[in-house]
């Protein structure tokens, strides 16, 4: 593919050092992938799903000072988060697919490299942030309203963009003192941090190394959090008497177990089978790209079906139009 070969390629001298730079990436992920139009139709679908779901979510919880609590600022954070992955990631798929472009400029892939991991990031530290709401509030119900007030939880999720993004940041400007003279092909379905810096033709340990702190800190860090805060939640359900309590505590939890099951779960999968086999191209990148376009679908949902005070502004919201729409056709 001629496309595919490195004649396209500029070299600029920065800072008395060579680097070659291509002027475009190529995005090579679907384009060997038979029935892949059927695919873009489902991410199209998952795309508006999500959109629609997640603004629902931000409606909901700025139009109702009921939900202005810390538990809501924190799913209200990870809706923002969820719809930025979402934009991020699903609209330059719908590029590829509608004009029959898979070529990327270096500095948009850069930007869309940056956007995809710090709002991934995000979502699973807020993931966290909602584990150790939900901790305090069943370990130590007593004190919940005094460790946990709406202006503590703002100061940590802001102290969760600001780590992603420094984080993040410092990956994708790592990416800038590589040369790529051998091959643009990106063989993944975005500007994936891996497959770019392991096609560069300089030394990307430095990238390699950083790889691994962002799995370790977005992916492994927060989920052992998680399972710590909800062993002690379990421990601290063991010491209710009846069961009948210790279910209604448990059920304060459903909606976070669920979430994070969806955002957790394919991700491990996928590294485990990796780990087992070498996953076949096309697998690994529909098992990926699904494992980052599924969960901002189906959070707004998961919230809505297990959340009592959602379910209960979704109803007064339904009631109230009803209740228009009986008087319009009355007059």
């Amino acid at each position: 593919m001629g496309i595919a070969i490195m004649t396209t390629l500029t070299s600029g001298i920065y800072s008395n050092m060579s680097l070659v730079r291509p002027d475009y990436f190529f995005i090579s992920g679907f384009s060997e992938m038979p029935f892949s139009k059927y695919y873009f139709v489902f991410l199209f679908f998952i795309y508006i799903t999500s959109v629609f779901g997640n603004s629902v979510v931000f409606i909901m919880i700025l139009t109702d000072r009921r939900l202005h609590i810390p538990k809501y600022i924190g799913i209200f954070n990870l809706a923002l988060a969820d719809f930025g992955e979402t934009n991020a990631m699903i609209p330059n798929l719908m590029k590829t697919f509608v004009f029959d472009s898979q070529s990327i400029s270096y500095e948009a892939c850069l930007s869309n490299m940056f956007f995809v991991f710090v709002f991934s990031g995000v979502q699973s530290l807020t993931l966290v942030v909602l584990a150790y709401d939900r901790f305090i509030a069943i370990c130590l119900p007593l004190r919940y309203h005094v460790i946990v007030n709406n202006s503590f939880i703002t100061a940590v999720l802001i102290a969760v963009w600001s780590f992603s993004t420094a984080l993040i940041s410092t990956v994708v400007i790592l990416i800038t003192r590589l040369s790529f003279c051998k091959t643009n092909v990106v063989k993944s379905y975005f500007c994936d941090h891996g497959p770019i810096y392991t096609i560069s033709c300089n030394n990307n340990s430095l990238n390699s190394f950083m790889a691994k702190v962002c799995t370790a800190t977005l992916i492994y860090g927060p989920l052992l959090a998680i399972v710590l805060s909800y062993l002690g939640i379990f421990f601290a359900l063991s010491r209710i008497t009846t069961w009948e309590e210790r279910l209604k505590a448990l059920k304060t939890c459903a909606s976070h177990l669920l979430v994070v099951g969806v955002f957790f779960l394919p991700l491990l999968g996928i590294y485990l089978a990796a780990l087992i086999s070498p996953l076949h191209p096309n697998v690994r990148i529909i098992s990926t790209s699904l494992s980052y376009a599924i969960p901002p679908m189906l959070n707004p949902f998961i919230y809505a079906l297990n959340t009592k005070e959602i379910r209960g502004v979704i109803l007064k919201m339904l009631k109230k139009r009803s209740t228009v729409m009986a008087q319009d056709v009355m007059k």
